[in-house]
């Protein structure tokens, strides 16, 4: 079954974390996701529910994927940094798509996925910054109860290596820093614009041409780290208002 891409607490907690644009009528921005990957022929997925992806005679076949991101916040071009950890309260120019930790059910299909719209104010935005988020403590424990097999974790895939399940987890916690290729210019012309988080995932588990077992990247594991630095360079963000998946 196609899984809902964003879930969050409630349709109360998704109002309260859009609540910094302009109010009702301004402009609106709103994120999608994709793991639809750029000019990368092993993907085989679209039309299907899952991801597929080959390099040689190894098949790994990608069934689910979360992830936990928190401080999703779209960065004004003047603004010296947006804070995704929320530590320093100064955020002023960086609209935020969503501030408490949010599970993403990713797109396997090669499709986008829309959940999240706010209203922003006219400016230019050329940065979309975002923390893949840990669940742990006290302040996540709502989202613990919801999904248990996320405890301690930031990532949960699940699926096959050549032909054997396994499930990968990671418990990366780390803030992201998107350079959009094209800033995005808000007027009071704009009715709506719309920005494309592209989670390449067929690159995760490469390790130069060759797949490795993504059931060796689990804690402990031999490509644990690998795994680690290859998925903080798997994303993209680009303005994509036609949302197909391409820079617009």
């Amino acid at each position: 079954m196609r899984n809902r891409v964003l879930t969050a607490l409630g349709v109360a907690a998704v109002a309260a974390a859009c609540s910094t644009g302009t109010g009702p009528g301004g402009p609106t921005a709103s994120l999608s996701f994709t793991t639809k990957p750029a000019g990368t022929p092993a993907f085989s997925s679209v039309g299907t529910l899952d991801q597929i992806i080959t390099s040689g005679s190894d098949v790994l076949i990608i069934t689910k994927a979360q992830i936990v991101l928190k401080q999703v916040e779209l960065k004004g071009e003047n603004v010296t940094a947006c804070d995704p950890a929320g530590t320093t309260g100064d955020d002023d120019g960086c609209e935020e798509f969503e501030t408490g930790p949010m599970v993403v059910n990713l797109p396997l299909d090669g499709q986008i996925s829309t959940e999240v719209s706010i209203t922003i104010p006219p400016g230019t935005y050329d940065e979309l910054d975002f923390e893949v988020h840990k669940l742990e403590g006290a302040a996540d424990q709502a989202l613990i109860t919801q999904y248990p097999d996320l405890a301690g974790l930031s990532i949960r895939l699940e699926g096959t290596f050549n032909g054997t399940a396994f499930v990968y987890t990671s418990d990366l916690d780390v803030e992201q820093e998107n350079q959009l290729t094209t800033p995005i210019v808000v007027t009071d012309g704009t009715t709506a614009v719309n920005v494309t988080m592209a989670i390449d995932l067929s690159t995760w588990f490469m390790n130069g041409q060759a797949l490795v077992d993504p059931a060796s990247a689990n804690l402990g594991g031999a490509n644990e780290s690998l795994v680690k630095e290859n998925i903080k360079r798997s994303f993209h963000s680009f303005e994509d208002d036609d949302r197909n998946g391409s820079d617009d």
